[in-house]
């Protein structure tokens, strides 16, 4: 009998009490230990249930954030997608906010295909003004898209980006995009034959 197996008893108090404990410093590693560990599927399934549920609320929380990344990390696709779902129409919001914009690089890096166009489409959709791309912490999630986005989304997010280029080298923590986006332009013109013209 496996050490989880023993603490199933202890485990299962943790019912109605998962968002509190994700929320705490030392909690949110006992959840995410528990997740990795714990062989009692059903214990299992209610702990995320309720994570699935807070979604939105963890996502923003300081520490809640690292279980709902645990989450897109090792769960299961109808798992990340349901986080997603819950994200959907907020992504924007979430991706300017300090401990949600590391839940949003996670569903970019570990949703699939359908829903990496969704969580795009709904960043570069909703902002015809572009100010996320200054943004402190939508910077990070603005070089995830760069790195995981289809070719289509990529082109309309570097033409966005190719506008706001001067704009963009006066700040320092988005350096990693103005280098991204030269990389991606660089690469595209020798791809296209355009370099040395």
């Amino acid at each position: 009998m496996s050490q989880w197996r023993k603490l199933d008893y202890i485990i299962s108090a943790f019912r109605g009490q998962v968002t509190a404990l994700s929320s705490h410093p030392y909690g949110c590693r006992v959840i995410q230990r528990v997740l990795e560990h714990c062989s009692d599927e059903q214990l299992i399934r209610g702990i995320v249930d309720e994570i699935l549920e807070s979604a939105c609320v963890l996502a923003q929380d300081q520490y809640g954030n690292y279980v709902t990344q645990h989450v897109l990390q090792r769960g299961k696709l109808h798992e990340r997608r349901q986080i997603i779902c819950k994200l959907s129409g907020k992504i924007l919001e979430m991706s300017r906010h300090k401990y949600a914009s590391n839940v949003i690089e996670k569903c970019l890096e570990h949703g699939d295909a359908a829903d990496r166009e969704l969580l795009i489409e709904e960043i570069i959709g909703k902002s015809e003004e572009n100010n996320y791309l200054l943004d402190q912490f939508a910077n990070y999630v603005v070089q995830k898209i760069l790195e995981t986005s289809n070719k289509k989304l990529r082109e309309i997010l570097l033409s966005r980006i190719r506008v706001h280029l001067d704009a963009l080298k006066k700040y320092t923590y988005v350096k990693h995009i103005v280098a991204r986006f030269e990389q991606l332009s660089h690469e595209g013109n020798k791809n296209s034959g355009v370099e040395g013209e």
